[in-house]
């Protein structure tokens, strides 16, 4: 699992609001190469199944075939990403009833494709419908950060799932996703999280904290309050809860939660 998350330096310092915004912003340029695979994965899968479409026939699993070149690709070029691929909608494709066209990269660097029995009769894990990476883009057709959660279905590691939905004229055909380690992330981003002068916490639209220098909120856990989801849909710079400042950062679906108000600029 994930390691704990180291205290912060003491001290009573009001956060300063660049170094609020600066780490925020970081935050986010390590994760948008991630989402920059999965949004590629996400037009390279809705050119496959709209290609099925137009012939007039529904897709199978063996057109999906066509996105291993850029998966792989993707795989090699993201150094954060573990784990690229489409899940799809169950009832999307014509001769199976879930799919998985995922591939992973393994201990020496080299890719493979995940291989999977989603037989109903047979496997725990046909059913990935309700698992957040899969729910957050379906209902609210917005990309999401799932996790961090121990992924029994591709590498019992302790992960993130980056994710967005693939559409085609309205109608949800399934998502994109990339997984990535959380000790992966973890290197990333807390040094950052370590140069602010109080505990902070990032946190996903669900409340699960994501990465963490505060010994009261570890990570994996649940913060039920307050409304993450609508500060995500909220002002960019944020918003004020029980004392704390929920900062969203820049685009990417996470939250980083300080125990001080930001200093106002003039």
């Amino acid at each position: 699992m994930g390691s704990s998350p180291r205290l912060a330096s003491a001290g009573s310092a009001v956060l300063d609001e660049m170094s609020v915004a600066d780490v925020a912003a970081r935050v986010r340029d390590a994760l948008e190469g991630v989402f920059d695979a999965v949004g590629r994965t996400a037009t390279d899968t809705g050119a496959v199944l709209s290609s099925a479409v137009a012939a007039g026939r529904r897709p199978v699993s063996a057109d999906l075939a066509a996105l291993r070149p850029g998966l792989n690709a993707c795989l090699t070029r993201y150094d954060l990403v573990s784990g690229l691929g489409f899940v799809a909608a169950p009832g999307l494709l014509d001769d199976v009833p879930a799919w998985l066209e995922w591939w992973q990269t393994t201990m020496d660097g080299s890719v493979h494709p995940l291989l999977l029995d989603l037989d109903p009769e047979h496997s725990a894990y046909s059913d990935y419908t309700h698992w957040d990476w899969f729910t957050l883009p379906r209902d609210t057709g917005q990309r999401a950060v799932a996790g961090p959660y121990v992924d029994y279905l591709c590498s019992d590691e302790y992960s993130l799932t980056l994710s967005a939905p693939v559409t085609i004229g309205g109608r949800f055909m399934g998502v994109a996703a990339a997984d990535v380690y959380l000790r992966h992330f973890e290197a990333a981003v807390m040094p950052l999280l370590q140069r602010l002068p109080g505990a902070a916490r990032l946190v996903n639209a669900r409340g699960r904290v994501a990465a963490s220098t505060d010994p009261h909120h570890l990570v994996g856990s649940l913060t039920k309050d307050p409304d993450f989801a609508a500060v995500l849909a909220g002002p960019p710079c944020g918003a004020e809860h029980g004392g704390r400042h929920l900062r969203p950062c820049d685009g990417v679906p996470l939250i980083l939660v300080t125990a001080e108000t930001p200093a106002k600029h003039p």
